[in-house]
């Protein structure tokens, strides 16, 4: 009788040290979350797919290009709600905003127009072009020129005080993403049409060299790691992403991500990247060492959503879903894991 009292109590023990086992992996489950939603902004009303995004850090408010549905759609991240809707866009695909003079850029692909903005009063201030579908925009913050990426092969240089259009480089190609060095002299430029990235020197404002990416297609998003001297080039066809050096163009290292990508970001501080995909997923990729990636984690989100903006000032990842069905238009916040 004795025995059998022992041998319930060792049992009942073990269940309770189990269970408390499985307590604990699941708090360390959840501490291992990279991305956690944690808002919902709603768009009943936009319809179409969504294009590229920008951010006023200072004031909180996230501009979303509604490539669509003909509009760019502006949001309070603070108060959680939808601003505005800038009318009169025709394909809006590039956004940019410069805290100087409070300026939002807004390249329509539709009409080839590249339109500068009042963000007080949201009026256009001036009119560039036509740029033949004009796409993506970046900052130079060393030389103060506005890129904007255009037509069969160029990116357009821009004086934002002025809004003048000073110059082109010639490239072979539509760019897509494309990412300046902080500290030195070239940008790196998608061209998919080629089928490279095509490094340019921005003072002299030519091609230095083109790198191949002979088993890689349809490279579209970007981002750099200056740092550490590497460039990740997201690819949809296949689905891939692949790393180069940029102090030789050779790749070191590639490795497969959700198909039908058009986002990619690099978090330094976590030493993560993050990659939106169309087919339904964002990937977060784990940088081990500058030659060693690992998926860490894919994330569940909704057929379509490709865009999205990561803020390492804000510590937060916004993703544009577009409505399909039942799936309403929407933005979902991530706060990033530690």
């Amino acid at each position: 009788m004795k025995a059998s009292r022992q041998l319930k109590e060792a049992i009942k023990r073990a269940f309770w040290f189990a269970l408390c086992c499985l307590a604990a992996m699941a708090v360390r489950a959840e501490d291992s979350v990279s991305l956690k939603l944690i808002k919902t902004i709603p768009m009943p009303d936009v319809k179409g797919r969504f294009d590229h995004f920008a951010m006023d850090v200072k004031g909180q408010r996230l501009f979303v290009a509604a490539l669509g549905n003909n509009t760019v759609e502006l949001f309070d991240l603070k108060a959680g709600k939808r601003l505005r809707s800038i009318v009169g866009c025709n394909k809006p695909q590039g956004l940019l905003y410069l805290p100087k003079g409070n300026l939002l850029f807004v390249a329509n692909g539709g009409d080839g127009r590249l339109r500068i903005y009042d963000c007080s009063s949201f009026n256009p201030l001036v009119t560039i072009g036509a740029l033949d579908d004009a796409d993506n925009l970046r900052y130079d913050a060393k030389l103060d020129r506005v890129y904007v990426g255009y037509g069969d092969g160029a990116l357009g240089v821009v004086n934002p005080v002025t809004g003048v259009l000073t110059g082109s480089i010639k490239l072979l190609g539509h760019p897509e993403s494309f990412q300046l060095e902080g500290d030195g002299n070239r940008i790196f430029a998608n061209v998919p049409g080629a089928g490279h990235v095509a490094v340019i020197d921005r003072h002299t404002r030519t091609v230095l060299e083109a790198w191949l990416l002979p088993d890689a297609h349809a490279n579209f998003p970007m981002a750099l790691d200056e740092r550490d001297h590497r460039l990740f080039v997201g690819c949809r066809n296949p689905a891939r992403l692949v790393v180069l050096d940029t102090t030789t163009g050779k790749r070191v290292n590639d490795l497969a991500i959700s198909g039908d990508t058009d986002d990619l970001f690099y978090d330094a501080q976590r030493k993560r990247i993050y990659v939106s995909g169309g087919e339904g997923f964002v990937d977060v990729i784990e940088q081990r060492d500058v030659d060693n990636y690992k998926l860490l984690e894919r994330t569940s989100t909704a057929p379509g959503a490709r865009t999205s903006f990561f803020s390492p000032e804000l510590e937060q990842f916004y993703l544009a879903v577009p409505r399909r069905g039942e799936q309403p238009a929407e933005i979902r916040v991530y706060d990033i894991g530690k």
